[in-house]
């Protein structure tokens, strides 16, 4: 993918979260099942970094279980961090605004946990997303763990109803990579969004390229189980 192309991307997704930021906000009101997986395997003294942290759900779902490490959020939505900021209490919690396909704030330390939660699918083209896994990397606390996850769409009927043309946005299916995607948004209003469909194997490649190696995989999510892949990394 060129560079003018994944540019032309992030700033369609930029602009779908500051407009809908509020209406998909109200769409998210408890994390998906496979986040409470992982959150069983957690200790509760655990420093997170949460890459991608939203309106800041998986935060209070860490505060109600218990958690009582540091965690420090990065999204680069304001709607969402308002969001985040406003109904969590009692946690030791930071938010901050970073656009997560640039260069990061400088962070004061290093994580023995970083998450990264259906934010990867948002990253368009392999330039952009090993300049965020490197960065994580470099973030990550030696022995620590990179867990992830990536939206399985094509596994929906309802969501693959959803897929519009390339055209829409003034491009073409020639223009964009293998298994890139522009889906509609019809809460709030109507929007468009980018969004990439990895495969298992991909996805491992591709913590593979950046330094990490894949310990562990599952689907979780949605009806079927399915909707979710899930990959837990740890730095080789």
């Amino acid at each position: 993918m060129r560079d003018e192309i994944a540019t032309q991307l992030v700033e369609l997704n930029r602009q779908f979260y500051q407009t809908f930021g509020e209406a998909f906000s109200a769409t998210r009101g408890r994390i998906q099942p496979g986040m409470r997986r992982v959150m069983q395997d957690l200790p509760r003294e655990t420093d997170l970094l949460d890459l991608g942290c939203g309106n800041g759900e998986f935060a209070r779902a860490l505060a109600a279980a218990g958690f009582c490490g540091e965690y420090l959020g990065l999204d680069f939505s304001p709607p969402l961090l308002r969001a985040a900021e406003r109904q969590l209490e009692g946690f030791r919690a930071r938010f901050l605004q970073a656009d997560l396909t640039g260069e990061w704030p400088v962070l004061s330390r290093r994580w023995p946990l970083i998450t990264c939660f259906a934010t990867l699918h948002h990253i368009p083209g392999a330039a952009l997303r090993q300049n965020l896994l490197r960065q994580a990397r470099a973030a990550l606390a030696p022995g620590g763990r990179m867990i992830v996850s990536v939206w399985q769409f094509l596994h929906s009927q309802r969501l693959k109803a959803r897929i519009q043309p390339w055209e829409r946005v003034a491009l073409s299916a020639a223009q964009v990579d293998e298994a890139d995607f522009l889906l509609d948004w019809r809460s709030g209003g109507l929007g468009l969004r980018y969004a990439h469909h990895f495969s298992p194997e991909e996805l491992q490649n591709l913590a593979r390229q950046a330094g990490f190696r894949a310990l562990a995989s599952f689907f979780s999510d949605g009806a079927e189980g399915n909707l979710g892949l899930y990959q837990t990394w740890e730095a080789e």
